[in-house]
């Protein structure tokens, strides 16, 4: 018999480790997953550091198999295998590293045309989910939501850091199409002055 000598809170809006962060994302995955079985448009983002938690992997292994439009900006270790058919085929996945630590962690889920914006301290590990105090916390503001939809754009538009995250391990840099975009560069000019080098593109 384990007597806590301390009170556990019930948060309206944060997810903490190790008590709800893996049963929260789970569940807004899922939410995805119903979405594009009932035949509507459903998608994930999720930016991090490492991707390595077996049950978070075969998750969004699962819907990209319901026909979820997933995709993965991971810096370090990432386990999960992408645009595989018949398995992770709906799936993108990219790393970057260039000058400055690639370190936020950031999630996007559609949510049926509304989408919902989550900044996290926790990567999609096993030690974060279930071992350590980490904290995912929403962001309601529209212009915030705009200014991390905007910054995640310019990364996934990269096409001189960026490589190309595959089954064999060759992750071969992206080739350069189009307008040039070093993300780093790219961000902290639009931080700096408000300027883009280009618009949204998805792939």
């Amino acid at each position: 018999f384990i007597q806590y000598t301390y009170h556990r809170p019930r948060y309206r809006h944060l997810f903490v480790s190790p008590n709800s962060n893996r049963s929260n994302i789970s569940a807004l995955i899922n939410d995805e997953i119903a979405a594009a079985h009932a035949g509507e448009a459903a998608a994930i983002t999720i930016k991090c550091n490492n991707l390595v938690d077996e049950r978070i992997v075969n998750k969004l292994y699962e819907a990209s198999q319901a026909g979820v439009q997933i995709r993965l900006i991971v810096r370090g270790m990432c386990s999960l295998v992408a645009g595989q058919k018949g398995l992770s085929e709906n799936i993108q996945a990219i790393s970057i590293i260039d000058r400055f630590l690639e370190h936020p962690r950031v999630f996007i889920f559609h949510n049926r045309g509304k989408p919902l914006y989550f900044i996290s301290s926790a990567d999609l590990m096993t030690r974060n989910l279930d071992f350590r105090v980490e904290v995912t916390c929403p962001i309601h503001d529209p212009k915030l939501q705009q200014r991390i939809q905007t910054i995640i754009d310019l990364q996934w538009a990269d096409n001189v850091k960026a490589r190309i995250l595959d089954k064999l391990q060759t992750n071969k840099m992206r080739k350069t199409k189009g307008v040039r975009v070093r993300s780093q560069e790219a961000i902290h000019r639009f931080l700096a002055t408000g300027e883009l080098p280009i618009t949204r593109q998805s792939d």
